[in-house]
């Protein structure tokens, strides 16, 4: 189908992966991942799950939402901020 964007991999088998208006070519969910998954705006760690927003900042965690400010945030419901 094409060649990955990230590594450069002509794969049979590569795949499109669209967010916001852009579309690109991968041959693994590594590569995917490390091209259009958001990063933590305190740690900036790769967010591959859903992560917390606050205005236009993602947070991989409470914590890391917690230490930019954000309030009232946790990571287990069972233990509210």
């Amino acid at each position: 189908m094409g060649r990955c964007a990230v590594c450069g991999n002509d794969y049979p088998r590569s795949f499109e992966v669209s967010l916001a208006g852009r579309t690109e070519t991968f041959d693994s969910f590594e590569c995917a991942i490390h091209m259009m998954a958001p990063r933590c705006a305190h740690c900036d760690c790769t967010i591959i799950g859903h992560g917390i927003q606050s205005g236009e900042a993602i947070y991989c965690c409470a914590h890391c939402a917690r230490k930019s400010g954000v309030e009232g945030v946790a990571d287990n419901a069972a233990n509210p901020a």
